[in-house]
């Protein structure tokens, strides 16, 4: 840990950075001043709002909690600017005045939306910008080993970043405090200290050869739990708790990318046999996680390989899925004598560290050019001044500030993403300075300098710079600058600082020249690894899969649920919108789709026949099908559920926010929510008629609740159901699903049916998905808007709107394929604008 007062010193040495950097203050950011304004055709809104809107929100009349008494006309208040614009819109799309009243003429009608739009659109634009968005925790983390090979988990230290809706990369919700700035000089201090990067990693690999027949200690479990057959292979049949698969003696000797081989073969079985690759420890705050689930065939010995990251002194650990011991035979009987399946591992190989694949591109970047020289013939004597720095051999420099001036110079360009400008080392210069004056040695003071660096806010932020070299004076006031929009498009669709390729490309002022650069750039970070990435962060925060562990399934309404399926759950929906990028497919797919991303734990429980294995690959659908599209997929529908019970009211949401982009409005103060009854005597739709005949709830509700019914058709995990499931009253059911015996009482039929619309009814999830597959054109507005925040920084206002409808039109001509909205929106002048 670093000193407090070197902790101090490092943020006094940077107060010039941050000065010079005159957007930003050192803890937080200071917004453009909002400009005021009023409506200029105020006879013209009052006329129409008094004539047609009055009687039911004035004087004393609020329905939905909407009172125009309390309506200012000044838009440069943000409350009262989104209240002028729900009128905007209820009154475009027609919803407001309610038919049953007196309606405007079609002149009235439009002659008002002009006004109050033409308003709108000037006030937003003049106080539109993207506000200089701070790295959130996962960038940050990724940038960080990007930087330096290493593979450190650095989000979970940092505080929570703010949320605007969904999204947590929106700049204006992404502040800085005090304690984050000591957070990161902790991180990049853990960083700089890792073994890895102080000490050059030997330039090659071992591979090392482990068996649970002769790992220590194994003796007193084999043949007793564990079958040891006459090739040498052990049985693993279940899992039984205790001893558990973690093989001690495939332990990583140091940190890196491994190849890890696992040989053996399905015992005792005429399929295949699937298993979780896993890697735990024993150390404190040691965390258990998944390399993936695998599966070896019956009778034949065979390996399979995967690639891995394993921190230090990590052991492999091996579980078998969908096999169990029904009747407990192995405890009766011994497993000598039991002839159900099992799991036959007849080793495990480690290779590795993988040269080049770890922290020696750190130590390159921080070290290359000194040299470490033993002064001393007892180090035991050496006392460093500080804990980060241990008694291994010093770096000696004959030139202290020349040396430290290359490596902070190196350091910063690659840190800041851009070319320094003239004398913009002299803060971190200065403080290496201070540091050898106070009697640190040459590496210490040069950490304190580097972590200074990592702490400005020309690394933890994204810069909105406006072209100065384009020869066209309006082009350059509307376009960033190319390094900035490198930074841009590589956070987007990688989540980390650009590569070599996309800063040449801004070194020669390629990106802004025109769309079609960027364009190629985008296509090219698509197909790197890291575009894996930007699928688990934007689903994550626009289909909400970051709470697939907020609730837990009841283990005794649904104990089929386990961590095989929860696995699956998030690889089916992350490779379908991966799937349907690569190949263009339509906005359509995101409600019924023809194929679906399958492995056999989810086509068993989705009831579908012909799929093997535990990898996610593409699958055509029955005609007939339910399945198919975003909404009949089970983490989407774990994800809007608790557990336990749905609702109608939590999906229609889901639906009418992340699908339609049309968020409903927040229920009314002290109107109580609706509860399922968990018992099953009652089902929430009966609950919510009740609910929907108070005034103040009525007419969000008719939005809400339809999409909700539709997915009634299914239940919290994502199975299909026709009845809900009971702890309470009910005929007894019982089924086998994934080798367990499932039980549990029959509950009240699901009715799935409503109306979305005037007219549409629906019988089901399958009419329902018909109509909603008409509103395409919606769908794909608000994926692009959704796209828009995501690769911007910022939310969409009313004066981004014609540029997103020239987008959808545009997209419409490929049928909104997914892959086309990509490439307008990142060729928009939206994404290319501060």
């Amino acid at each position: 840990m670093f000193e407090f007062d070197r902790l101090r010193r490092s943020v006094e040495a940077l107060g010039k950075s941050f000065r010079e950097f005159s957007l930003i203050g050192f803890f937080f950011i200071v917004s453009a001043v909002a400009c005021h304004t009023t409506i200029d055709a105020v006879e013209i809104n009052q006329a129409f709002l008094g004539k047609y809107c009055a009687a039911c929100h004035q004087g004393g009349s609020a329905e939905g909690g909407f009172d125009l008494d309390t309506l200012r006309l000044e838009l440069d208040d943000p409350a009262m600017f989104s209240r002028w614009e729900r009128v905007h819109d209820r009154i475009e799309l027609g919803e407001m005045p309610p038919r049953d009243e007196l309606l405007p003429t079609g002149e009235a009608r439009k002659e008002f939306l002009q006004s109050l739009g033409g308003e709108l659109e000037r006030v937003h634009a003049q106080k539109k910008e993207t506000v200089l968005r701070r790295l959130n925790r996962r960038e940050y983390e990724n940038t960080l080993n990007d930087l330096f090979g290493t593979n450190l988990a650095l989000v979970d230290r940092l505080p929570e970043d703010g949320r605007s809706h969904e999204f947590d990369n929106v700049g204006s919700s992404l502040g800085i405090s005090l304690v984050q700035m000591q957070r990161y000089l902790e991180c990049i201090q853990d960083v700089l200290i890792h073994p890895g990067i102080r000490v050059p990693v030997a330039d090659e690999s071992q591979t090392l050869e482990a068996s649970y027949a002769r790992t220590r200690g194994s003796e007193q479990w084999l043949n007793k739990v564990w079958l040891h057959r006459e090739d040498d292979s052990v049985v693993l049949f279940k899992n039984f708790g205790y001893p558990s698969g973690l093989l001690q003696a495939a332990s990583a000797r140091k940190e890196g990318w491994y190849k890890v081989r696992v040989k053996g073969y399905a015992f005792q079985s005429d399929k295949p046999i699937t298993f979780w690759l896993g890697a735990s420890s024993f150390g404190r705050g040691a965390q258990e996680f998944t390399l993936g689930y695998f599966e070896l065939p019956p009778n034949v010995m065979t390996t399979i390989e995967t690639r891995a990251w394993l921190p230090l002194r990590y052991m492999i650990n091996i579980a078998p899925q969908g096999i169990t011991d029904r009747n407990s035979e192995i405890k009766k009987e011994g497993v000598l004598m039991y002839k159900g399946p099992g799991l036959a591992i007849h080793s495990v190989e480690l290779e590795g560290p993988l040269v080049d694949s770890g922290p020696e591109r750190g130590h390159r970047l921080v070290y290359e050019g000194l040299t470490r020289k033993v002064v001393s013939a007892d180090l035991e004597n050496r006392k460093p001044t500080s804990k980060s720095i241990s008694s291994i051999p010093p770096i000696v420099s004959e030139f202290p500030m020349e040396d430290a001036e290359r490596v902070l110079e190196r350091v910063a360009t690659i840190a800041f993403r851009r070319p320094l400008k003239s004398d913009s080392l002299r803060p971190f210069l200065d403080l290496f300075r201070v540091e050898l004056d106070r009697s640190a040695d040459f590496e210490e003071a040069l950490h304190t300098a580097i972590a200074a660096v990592f702490c400005d806010p020309r690394f933890l932020y994204l810069t909105e710079r406006r072209s100065e070299t384009d020869a066209n004076a309006q082009k350059a006031s509307t376009i960033l600058d190319d390094y900035d929009l490198a930074s841009r498009l590589s956070y987007f669709l990688n989540r980390t600082l650009p590569d070599e390729a996309l800063l040449h490309a801004a070194r020669q002022g390629e990106l802004s020249e025109s769309p079609d650069k960027l364009l190629e750039h985008a296509n090219r970070l698509q197909r790197s690894p890291h575009f894996r990435r930007f699928i688990e962060d934007f689903t994550d925060a626009w289909l909400n899969l970051r709470e697939i562990d907020f609730t837990n399934p009841d283990n005794q309404l649904y104990p089929e649920y386990d961590q095989y399926l929860r696995w699956s759950m998030l690889e089916e929906t992350r490779a379908f919108l991966a799937e349907l990028i690569e190949t263009n497919q339509s906005i359509g797919h995101f409600v019924k789709s023809d194929f679906a991303m399958l492995n056999r734990r989810l086509a068993d429980h989705y009831g579908l026949e012909g799929v093997e294995g535990p990898a996610i690959r593409r699958v055509s659908l029955p005609k007939e099908s339910l399945r198919g599209g975003l909404l009949t997929q089970s983490s989407v529908l774990k994800v809007s559920a608790n557990g336990t019970n749905t609702s109608p009211v939590v999906r229609g949401v889901w639906v009418m926010d992340r699908i339609l982009g049309q968020p409903p409005q927040p229920p009314p103060p002290g109107v109580p929510g609706v509860e399922p009854d968990i018992r099953g005597a009652s089902t929430l739709r009966e609950l919510l008629d009740k609910h929907r005949s108070l005034d103040t709830c009525r007419s969000c509700h008719q939005k809400i609740d339809p999409p909700g019914f539709a997915l009634e058709s299914f239940d919290p995990i994502g199975g299909v159901r026709t009845h809900f499931r009971s702890i309470g009253s009910g005929d007894p059911v019982a089924i086998e699903v994934n080798g367990l015996k499932v039980r549990y009482r029959k509950g009240l039929p699901v009715d799935a049916s409503g109306e979305l619309g005037a007219g549409n009814t629906f019988r089901g999830f399958a009419d329902f998905r018909e109509l909603l597959l008409e509103q395409k054109k919606q769908i794909a507005r608000a994926f692009t808007i959704k796209l828009m925040v995501f690769a911007t920084g910022r939310e969409m206002g009313f004066s981004d709107r014609q540029e997103i409808e020239r987008i959808v039109v545009k997209a419409s001509e490929s049928d909104y394929g997914i892959r086309t909205i990509f490439e307008l929106v990142i060729s928009s002048p939206l994404f290319r604008q501060p």
